[in-house]
């Protein structure tokens, strides 16, 4: 009889994590084959990202202008790709995607700190959550930024990923991207761009609605002060893009087409901005 019960008490113990481990096995196949084919990236460029969706969301049905312009690396100012870089991610050139040391600084001050103040991110988990990601904060959503910051890693060159983050970046209320930063800041294309003003960009990078250039705190000042250091001086810390992009010719025509931008190219071309959604 013992024997019997034993067994009887197996078989459900049995019973019941097979019961538990199906629907949990069939969520996570399902959770795996909805996770993005990030390899498109190579050649395509997104025409709208998660953090676009959800901005318009939070309008509540109402439309926000969109102002995005997209342009290749090489038009991107020096200065901006150097700011960001060292801004944000400083050993992005050197890391697969992650870096230990920052997200163990940040656990450290945010332990000390009492809250989540600092998340250590780089630039690759950034491009993860902004193109493909909720701003909800689970397991599960941590989990897939993970997955999709190795896939980004794995399938494109670190100029590409630098290019897509620059790209698609907030940078105020309804601006995405260094050409239309630029050009609503400082009334200028990304390429013109200065050490000074790219340090501006790149300080506000953190908090993009709340911090204007043209408005100088004193927060936003000190950390536009060490990024222009940083960039301007020779810091051990200063980035540098392994290859450097060649520049193109101003004359010569658009090597790569504008593939979002509902501008004209000749527009593009004098630097102009127009005020209406250049991307929708």
């Amino acid at each position: 009889m013992r024997k019997s019960t034993a067994q009887s008490r197996s078989r459900v113990k049995a019973f019941l994590i097979i019961g538990l481990c199906l629907p949990i096995g069939a969520v996570l196949f399902l959770w795996l084959l909805t996770m993005p084919d990030v390899s498109v990236l190579r050649a395509t460029n997104p025409p709208v990202t998660a953090l676009m969706k959800a901005r318009q969301a939070e309008a509540q049905g109402h439309t926000i202008g969109r102002h995005w312009m997209w342009v290749p690396l090489s038009r991107i100012s020096p200065y901006l790709r150097q700011a960001v870089v060292a801004a944000e991610d400083a050993s992005f050139f050197t890391h697969e995607g992650f870096d230990w040391e920052g997200i163990k600084d940040a656990a450290l001050y945010n332990l000390e700190a009492g809250e989540l103040k600092r998340g250590g991110s780089t630039i690759t988990q950034q491009l993860a959550k902004n193109l493909y990601l909720s701003s909800e904060r689970s397991l599960l959503r941590k989990a897939r930024e993970v997955l999709i910051t190795r896939s980004l890693e794995q399938h494109l060159t670190k100029e590409r990923i630098l290019e897509l983050y620059l790209n698609v970046a907030e940078w105020g209320q309804g601006v995405y991207g260094a050409e239309a930063a630029a050009r609503h800041h400082f009334k200028k294309s990304s390429r013109d761009l200065t050490a000074d003003e790219a340090a501006w960009l790149a300080a506000i990078l953190p908090s993009p609605r709340r911090y204007d250039p043209m408005r100088k705190t004193t927060a936003l000042t000190r950390r536009h002060d060490r990024i222009l250091k940083r960039i301007t001086r020779g810091s051990p810390q200063s980035p540098r893009l392994e290859p450097e992009p060649k520049s193109e010719p101003d004359s010569e025509p658009e090597s790569e087409p504008d593939q979002h931008s509902a501008e004209p190219t000749g527009q593009e071309q004098t630097g102009g901005y127009n005020e209406s959604p250049t991307s929708r």
